[in-house]
């Protein structure tokens, strides 16, 4: 008897022991980011250049993998299902804090189903048009057109629920006009309907309107921060344009699926850092429009909460329900 409890107890003792260990070795595989979008949008933007980085730093490859669908619940559903061994993260975002206002049974949990590892972007909203479907130089002339034509105006979002949809209603109710929300499968596709003219304005990220801005393919209107973007100085902010409780940000992060050890989702938050703080990602996010932050762990779980909250009055406020 005491010689099967005392087995028992160096088996046990083995187990905990080759924990730490294991952690250590990580990674020992390739390592994958579900991206709950498209190839295209604006968390993709992030993620890939993010992984290149990551794959440099950690000697595995990082790769990503799109799935995109329902305002990004389809890709947070795979993720919070997937084996909490350190080898899948989860990049989403905004989107995420605005999914439990809006669907009542979701397969996850934001906040019980992941690990909150660290805030990897904050570019601000754009209001961005289609000049030769919308010929608007200001965001008052918008406000001025779109009084006068009510309802006559569609804006193009990166499906019924997303940040670009809520951004849009935020500012319908600031602005008290009447707009369409025309939705599409992320934000790539829903560009590409806004370059070609099938929409005809967007409250976009500017992470993924940036360099559709400086091709000249759509216009900036306004952004949506509290100063001007130095990525276009020449923009003002909603604020200056008259709409001072205007400011949206179209943030990204990663978690870890619940159950993955703490060690190596410690490690994984501290080289997320490092490559943040890299002089090449430092440039890609500067030139997306993006501050590189330094939040992470419980940090990053409380801005989220309060993401929540915010965007549950907005949902409430507008009345935006989901068929």
């Amino acid at each position: 008897m005491k010689t099967g409890i005392l087995t028992a107890a160096i088996a046990l003792t083995g187990m905990v022991g080759g924990i730490a260990p294991a952690a250590a070795a990580w990674p020992e595989r390739p390592i994958t980011i579900v991206v709950p979008f498209p190839a295209g949008g604006g968390t993709d933007t992030y993620a890939r250049p993010l992984a290149q980085q990551l794959t440099a730093q950690l000697g595995q490859a990082v790769v990503v993998d799109n799935k995109g669908g329902a305002g990004g619940t389809v890709g947070a559903s795979v993720a919070a299902k997937a084996q909490p061994d350190g080898y899948t993260f989860f990049m989403g975002g905004a989107h995420h804090a605005v999914a439990p206002a809006l669907y009542k049974n979701l397969t996850y949990d934001i906040k019980k189903s992941f690990v909150p590892v660290a805030l990897l972007a904050e570019p601000p909203q754009v209001i961005v048009v289609n000049e030769k479907k919308l010929p608007v130089k200001t965001l008052k002339e918008l406000v001025d057109y779109a009084k006068a034509n009510p309802g006559k105006i569609n804006y193009g979002s990166a499906g019924k629920g997303s940040t670009h949809h809520l951004a849009g209603e935020l500012f319908l109710i600031q602005s008290k006009v009447e707009m369409v929300d025309v939705p599409f499968q992320g934000a790539g596709p829903m560009l590409t309907a806004l370059i070609g003219g099938q929409v005809d304005m967007a409250y976009d990220g500017l992470g993924s309107s940036a360099g559709h801005i400086r091709a000249g393919s759509i216009k900036p209107l306004a952004v949506a921060s509290k100063t001007r973007s130095p990525t276009l100085p020449d923009v003002p902010t909603a604020a200056e344009a008259g709409y001072p409780d205007y400011v949206v940000s179209t943030w990204y992060a990663m978690w870890a699926p619940a159950g993955t050890p703490p060690a190596v989702v410690e490690k994984m938050s501290a080289e997320l850092v490092k490559a943040l703080n890299s002089d090449k990602v430092k440039e890609i996010w500067k030139s997306n429009g993006s501050e590189t932050p330094n939040m992470t762990g419980a940090a990053f779980g409380s801005f989220v909460d309060s993401e929540i909250q915010r965007w549950a009055k907005v949902v409430s406020d507008s009345g935006v329900k989901l068929d």
